[in-house]
């Protein structure tokens, strides 16, 4: 007999120092706690809200989706965009919904902003998954650059766009803006072979209020460069004493995401172990979206 709950969602917004953050839930309360930390800055939850958090609810999980104070849906003109800030939010989400422990499944820039918490708070912290999510900032920087610049060579125009960002401060938002911008220009974001299922998941939020409320505040990389210090990092040493105390970490990547080297995926597999690892064919940066059955399979065994 299939296990039986009840499936409910609830939006709330809780008031944390000062900041109404947009909260969504779905799935059983007395389920284990899952927390999607999206990425950014400047990003939301919007795209993993609307395609894929109430399917991880009905594989047995309690899904928490939020947007980052002054992210998203989470307006505030105050917002400093700090890690420090970060974690005030999580902590108020742990606060909130009494929470003990809780599974942090963190996407792209969201990644940073979980390793840390979980390096901060390893108490609070059952499981960190890192989906298609950052750990060497300047080493995915370097690898943009120097793909783009091996794929258009020749090209007077994009060598010359390279030539200037290379000249930037690396510890700056549009260094950082310029490297994203070479990838999207040159599809790094989006699988090679979109399938009948992606097409549909994609083509379902757009035409959704979800979609409507994908609200980008561009003054937040900007805000995030001026007045976080931790702004180009390497993750892995935190990961590693992470891994030391005890916490799984999980990592899951698209073969065919374009920001990161073969060199660094490698690395990541080697620190949280193969069995903890696992890589999608046909699948880029929103792997929850791009081979969303194997993305769910694979959270699923390895959380429950």
């Amino acid at each position: 007999m299939k296990k039986l709950f009840f499936l409910f969602f609830l939006t709330i917004s809780v008031f944390a120092n000062g900041q109404n953050l947009y909260i969504k839930t779905y799935g059983n309360e007395k389920d284990k706690a899952i927390i999607f930390i999206h990425g950014g800055p400047s990003g939301n939850s919007t795209l993993f809200e609307s395609t894929t958090a109430k399917k991880l609810a009905n594989k047995g999980f309690y899904v928490i989706v939020y947007d980052r104070r002054g992210e998203g849906r989470s307006a505030d003109p105050t917002a400093k965009f700090t890690y420090e800030e970060a974690f005030q939010d999580l902590n108020s989400i742990y606060k909130k919904y009494d929470l003990k422990k809780a599974v942090l499944l963190c996407h792209s820039f969201g990644g940073l902003v979980g390793t840390l918490y979980t390096y901060k708070y390893p108490k609070n912290v059952s499981a960190l998954v890192l989906a298609g999510a950052l750990f060497s900032q300047q080493e995915t920087y370097d690898h943009i650059l120097n793909s783009v610049k091996k794929t258009h060579y020749g090209d007077s125009k994009t060598l010359n766009k390279i030539a200037y960002v290379e000249k930037l401060d690396k510890n700056s938002a549009g260094y950082r803006k310029h490297c994203f911008d070479l990838a999207s220009d040159d599809n790094y974001f989006k699988m090679p072979h979109p399938t009948k299922a992606s097409k549909k998941l994609y083509a379902d939020y757009e035409a959704s209020l979800f979609y409507k409320t994908n609200i980008r505040n561009k003054n937040a990389p900007i805000l995030f460069y001026q007045n976080e210090k931790q702004n180009n990092i390497d993750s892995r040493p935190f990961l590693k004493k992470i891994k030391a105390d005890g916490i799984p970490i999980f990592a899951i990547y698209g073969k065919d995401d374009g920001i990161f080297s073969s060199a660094q995926i490698t690395s990541i597999k080697t620190l949280v172990g193969k069995n903890h690892f696992a890589i999608i064919e046909n699948c880029s940066h929103y792997l929850f979206v791009d081979q969303q059955k194997q993305f769910l399979s694979k959270i699923t065994a390895w959380i429950k």
